[in-house]
């Protein structure tokens, strides 16, 4: 097939590593709930189809969420020519476009990069309906509009495998040698395609660092070992798969030198919201004195909340949790709770990195200053 467009910046042998790809027709998703056993491409030629991908996670990570929603918003608004009659008013138009956005909007609610694609999105459709002559959109104007929607997303697309390089390079020199713990899966998989807190680590080993990966294996949905040790295995990085509760006893024996974790969304002082687990490994780090850092787009700060008490925590099926490969677990009849993030305080972060630089405490002060002169 014939692929639309790929982001001008790729790394260096990456193409191995495709959690998406887009062509002429529909949005290929890698099913990143098959792998390690089975790499299928899910084919999402609707709106319907898309937001499936993302609440359903065939598709996960921030980043990556985020670009497929922009993508999403095309492949909505491309879908929805069939049934509008031209020449419409630009009113009638603006509801279509508000039935997508509302629909994307709901898929997840903690990743914040979704709704920053989304306003990115909006804001390239209200440029492109402004051209518009009248009150009128033709089919013509349309056909415009939908080729600025789908520039929006590929440049969207583009500017995240960017910053991951820039992320990777700042990140890679704090990193030390040794053992050095990640949560959940950051890589390739969960963005544009290089990483954030895994490129970090990839870039540090690219550099010749002398580094071993302690996987955790983040239950329920085992993001760890089932995607970060199958990306590491693919780059040829070392590492071990470790139960999530050996994490505290490995640092106390002095085999964690730093611990590394990605974000979904992190507030304007610092706290940051990550996949459930990520709160306790820094508590265990601050305890041992060893070095937490986050690693993150500024797409994923979400400055109009002054604090991570204002992040929402999703929720999951509690399927997740009694079940693990399609078998009980549990007696029959049990309940459970499954909450997918949770919010490290700020206090507990040594450092954000993201591709405008390096972020040190105070983190109210300091973000603002980069953000703003980024």
């Amino acid at each position: 097939m014939k692929e639309i467009k790929r982001p001008l910046i790729e790394p260096k042998e990456a193409d191995f590593i495709k959690a998406f790809y887009w062509d002429t027709s529909a949005l290929f998703i890698l099913d990143q709930r098959r792998l390690p056993s089975k790499e299928l491409y899910y084919r999402a030629d609707t709106l319907r189809k898309v937001r499936y991908s993302i609440r359903e996670m065939l598709v996960r990570g921030a980043p990556a969420i985020g670009i497929v929603t922009a993508i999403g918003v095309y492949i909505g608004l491309k879908e929805a020519q069939a049934k509008l009659t031209f020449p419409l008013t630009q009113k009638a138009l603006l509801r279509v476009f508000a039935g997508l956005e509302k629909s994307l909007s709901t898929a997840r609610p903690t990743a914040v990069n979704l709704f920053w694609a989304l306003k990115r999105m909006k804001e390239a459709f209200q440029r492109s309906l402004g051209k518009a002559p009248g009150e009128k959109v033709s089919k013509k104007t349309f056909k415009e509009l939908l080729e600025s929607l789908r520039n929006e997303a590929l440049s969207i697309w583009e500017e995240d495998l960017r910053a991951n390089l820039k992320m990777a390079e700042y990140g890679s020199d704090l990193l030390p040698e040794g053992g050095i713990l990640t949560h959940c899966n950051t890589g390739a998989l969960a963005t544009g395609g290089y990483g954030t807190a895994l490129g970090v680590i990839r870039r540090a080993f690219e550099k010749g660092k002398k580094i071993h990966i302690w996987v955790d294996e983040t239950r329920p949905f085992l993001q760890g070992a089932r995607l970060t040790a199958w990306e590491l295995s693919k780059l040829r990085i070392p590492f071990k798969i470790i139960t999530d509760n050996s994490a505290g006893y490995l640092m106390k024996r002095g085999e964690v030198k730093a611990i590394i974790v990605g974000a979904d969304r992190i507030a304007g002082n610092g706290d940051t919201a990550n996949k459930i687990g990520t709160y306790s490994l820094s508590v265990l780090a601050k305890e041992h004195g060893i070095p937490f850092y986050v690693a993150a787009p500024s797409s994923t700060f979400d400055l109009n909340l002054t604090s991570g008490e204002g992040i929402p925590v999703e929720v999951r099926s509690e399927r997740e949790v009694l079940f693990c490969g399609g078998r009980p677990i549990a007696p029959e009849g049990s309940q459970a709770l499954n909450l997918a993030f949770d919010v490290t305080p700020a206090e507990n972060i040594t450092a954000i990195i993201t591709e405008q630089g390096v972020i040190s405490p105070p983190y109210r002060q300091n973000i603002q200053n980069l953000l703003r002169d980024g």
